[in-house]
């Protein structure tokens, strides 16, 4: 494996252990054979649907993807508006195999997958006839060339779905959006669409580490109940950001959700506290040459003097975060009168 490439530190063995009572065997293989048998109809039926217009077949897609996720026992629940017509990079985080079927029933669009995609059973020649973009991750030199492919599919009018993190995570937390399908976006002028993808549970559906898909199918068909929800977020239009690694941290940041931007208020508050507290004595101390100028009354009060060591102390303790004019008040030896006509407090 090449260092460059994306991993996460997710395993079957932590991540996609089943969090509620499986199904008998006899359901789980019923359930399995039905979502083979939907793959199956559509591997069949490409071929037909292929002549259509785009619309037409947009629409044949979104029924089919429906029918091989609900065959497998997953219930969809979609929320947000649909975009438009016309060219857009959907971006999405990345969970399972099941994401690519769950995408294409709302937004169906070219897939983006690795080329070992391309030799897995029934799903790999699947995948080449939906017009799957396959993109070989060990030649970092072909990553120019996908990224001009990926240009002109959105020039033409397409969508393009690409899953940026680049391999899976188990959904409790995500992994950082590659920049260069951004960059296929910003060279066709086309707006991004994040789409977050939750599983509830979020176990059984993770295809996360060296988990094979046949354990994968498997551990699906035997959960009892799994709801994938799929949330359409608010478009990127196309301009708002500079350069691809900026329109990727946007994308992320919304993918990510309320987690993100919580974490980062909490860094930024817990930087920004210190300095608050250190610069608010300052205030304080500030008024130290006025009182000096105020009652000779503190000279004939004993508790009066007794009291101005403290506020002395305090104001050296805070003289680095005070002006220079309230330092030499406080250090100058000479009365506070005289003190004050060389320098206003």
């Amino acid at each position: 494996m090449s260092v460059w490439l994306p991993s996460a530190p997710c395993t079957p063995e932590r991540c996609a252990t089943p969090a509620r009572p499986a199904a008998g065997p006899l359901r789980a293989a019923l359930r399995l054979a039905a979502g083979l048998a939907a793959v199956l109809a559509g591997v069949a039926l490409t071929p037909l649907a292929a002549p259509l217009a785009p619309a037409a077949r947009h629409r044949l897609t979104r029924l089919w993807c429906r029918t091989v996720v609900r065959a497998f026992g997953v219930r969809v629940r979609v929320t947000g508006t649909p975009p438009p017509p016309g060219p857009l990079l959907v971006v999405a985080n990345h969970v399972s195999w099941l994401d690519v079927p769950l995408v294409a029933a709302v937004l169906p669009g070219r897939m983006v997958a690795k080329k070992e995609v391309r030799h897995w059973p029934l799903l790999g020649p699947l995948a080449a006839l939906g017009g799957t973009l396959f993109l070989d991750r060990d030649r970092l030199r072909a990553l120019p060339g996908a990224v001009r492919s990926l240009a002109r599919t959105l020039a033409a009018g397409h969508r393009v779905v690409v899953f940026p993190e680049g391999s899976t995570w188990c959904g409790r937390t995500h992994g950082r959006f590659r920049p260069a399908a951004f960059q296929a976006a910003l060279d066709a002028g086309a707006p991004v669409q994040p789409v977050r993808i939750a599983y509830r549970p979020q176990g059984p559906a993770a295809f996360v580490g060296d988990d094979p898909l046949v354990a994968s199918l498997w551990r699906i068909a035997t959960t009892g109940r799994i709801t994938a929800e799929i949330r359409l977020l608010a478009p990127i239009p196309y301009g708002t950001h500079p350069d691809r690694r900026a329109l990727a941290r946007a994308a992320r940041a919304a993918v990510a959700g309320p987690a993100v931007t919580a974490a980062r208020t909490t860094a930024t508050t817990a930087t920004t506290a210190p300095r608050r507290q250190a610069t608010a004595p300052s205030r304080r101390t500030a008024v130290l040459p006025r009182q000096a100028t105020t009652p000779p009354r503190q000279a004939t009060t004993p508790p009066r003097r007794t009291a101005v060591p403290p506020r002395q102390t305090a104001a050296a303790r805070d003289s680095a975060n005070r002006p220079s004019s309230s330092v030499h008040h406080r250090d100058s030896s000479s009365p506070a009168a005289a003190s004050s006509a060389v320098t206003p407090s």
